[in-house]
């Protein structure tokens, strides 16, 4: 699973700093590397292709540009607002990431 400290592929993330702040998206890709991460359908920038052989077909597109990992903050499901994550070891041994406002386990 891909993840830089506290965010993952697939969390839903509130922006909360740039053009994007206070819009709501599903985690896409995580990129460890930059430390950015790509929101759907968020942070849109048009891109001219060229055509290629076969089905690509050429034209402008569209896609999300990368947002560094800072400017966004994990939803939490129970408190409904944007939270910082603590991470705790269970009894069995398994490391889970846990909200810091209400103790809500994270992980599924």
């Amino acid at each position: 699973m891909e993840s830089i400290g506290d965010i993952r592929k697939g969390d839903r993330v509130k922006v909360i700093a740039g053009k994007e702040k206070g819009k709501i998206g599903a985690v896409l890709r995580v990129e460890r590397d930059k430390q950015t991460v790509f929101i759907e359908k968020l942070n849109m920038v048009k891109r001219h292709q060229k055509a290629g052989r076969g089905k690509r077909q050429g034209g402008m597109i569209e896609k999300e540009a990368p947002i560094h990992i800072s400017n966004v903050m994990v939803m939490c499901g129970k408190c409904v607002g944007p939270v910082r994550i603590k991470k705790r070891i269970l009894d069995d041994g398994k490391k889970v990431r846990i909200c810091a406002k209400c103790d809500e386990i994270m992980d599924t």
